[in-house]
């Protein structure tokens, strides 16, 4: 399975935000469960003073590795 173009552009845009030092942890909620979650955003500055948070990446709630499989591997 391949990385959809939408995943390698928010990876790009996460090491960009942390290269400026423009990301953020924040507490959020999910839309669903209504439980709590913690998201990395990246910071985006707007007119004025106003800044928007931009969510890329949720944090694991549990084990990352009970959570997620690795992928296959191919053979040839």
């Amino acid at each position: 399975m391949a990385l959809k173009p939408g995943d390698v552009s928010n990876f790009e845009t996460i090491k960009r935000a942390f290269k400026n030092r423009d990301v953020a942890l924040m507490e959020c909620t999910d839309a669903v469960t209504g439980e709590y979650v913690a998201v990395i955003c990246a910071v985006q500055e707007e007119e004025g003073d106003n800044v928007a948070m931009v969510p890329l990446a949720r944090m694991f709630a549990g084990n990352p590795y009970a959570e997620v499989l690795p992928p296959e591997i191919e053979e040839a």
